[in-house]
């Protein structure tokens, strides 16, 4: 969807917003007439301008849903059109078997797509100042443990850690308390971002929400870095090595920082594991949705 910035994100001008953003969005799609739209969601309602574009052309609508188009109380609400959309367009894309389910059974198609390769941007290399160096990926959501990582983050003055984030989306009241060892850097370039994690000795990205992919972690992993992330099935199995699976109370958490610190090489090892299996891995994925992206194509001809 084509962004409108200086309607910014407030609740009295979203409407204004969206609508200025759909008829961008229309205005982009029949100029360049494509046969297939991916629309990533949410917003969910990024899939309104595209579904009128394809009612007029007969193109071919692909969603590419993320798990909080699901599970964010924002877009549970309205997961009615969510429904309505997927049962309209070729295929909808999911990060875990869960939501696959969930589309399934709404008479849609589902396909899973965990994690993909990430396009990194060339580095802006980084001195970090700690013995041993953490980041802890962060965007001040409902669904990250913060305050409870800091508490775990207190007991370890011989490593510094790093928490990324936009400060003005953070809780003023979290970052009165922030440890001496703990930085918070604010936002961040893509070439510095990436610049803190090559620098990084490990990332930790957490959740409390069950079958929510971390974005970050797939990130550390494909710059070979070692991830602590949450316990859950759907992390446990797409991060099955070099990585370690906490709760999201402080003392489980300092756990897991504790075991990455006393063995980093071997998490470090294994990361490089997991990096090539992933990649193998989303070599066949790739392949099938090319297949089924020319299948839709073909389809769109003959019509």
């Amino acid at each position: 969807m084509v962004y409108s910035p200086s309607w910014g994100s407030r609740y009295s001008t979203v409407l204004f917003k969206y609508l200025s953003q759909s008829v961008k969005t229309l205005k982009v799609l029949f100029r360049h007439r494509p046969r297939v739209v991916l629309v990533m969601t949410p917003p969910v309602v990024a899939c309104i301008p595209v579904w009128l574009y394809t009612k007029v052309t007969r193109a071919r609508q692909i969603i590419d849903a993320h798990s909080a188009a699901f599970l964010d109380r924002r877009w549970t609400p309205i997961l009615f059109l969510h429904k309505f959309f997927s049962r309209r367009a070729a295929l909808t894309l999911v990060t875990s078997p869960f939501l696959a389910e969930l589309v399934s059974a709404w008479g849609a198609n589902a396909k899973i797509v965990s994690d993909v390769p990430v396009c990194f941007e060339k580095p802006r290399h980084t001195q970090l100042g700690g013995r041993m160096n953490m980041t802890f990926i962060s965007t001040f959501t409902r669904d990250e443990p913060l305050t409870e990582f800091l508490c775990a983050a207190g007991q370890f003055q011989d490593i510094q850690f790093y928490v990324t984030g936009r400060l003005k989306d953070a809780n003023p009241d979290v970052l009165k308390a922030v440890p001496k060892n703990v930085v918070f850097t604010d936002f961040l370039s893509n070439a510095d971002y990436v610049g803190l994690l090559l620098a990084s000795d490990a990332v930790i990205c957490l959740t409390t929400e069950d079958h929510t992919m971390q974005r970050g972690a797939y990130e550390a992993v494909y710059l070979g870095k070692p991830v602590i992330t949450s316990n859950f099935d759907l992390l446990r199995k797409s991060f099955h090595t070099g990585t370690i699976h906490v709760g999201h109370n402080p003392e489980e958490i300092a756990l897991g920082i504790l075991e990455m610190k006393h063995n980093l090489q071997k998490y470090q090892r294994e990361v490089q594991e997991l990096r090539i299996e992933k990649l193998h891995s989303w070599a066949t994925v790739e392949q099938d949705l090319k297949c089924f992206f020319g299948i839709a194509g073909a389809q769109y001809a003959q019509q």
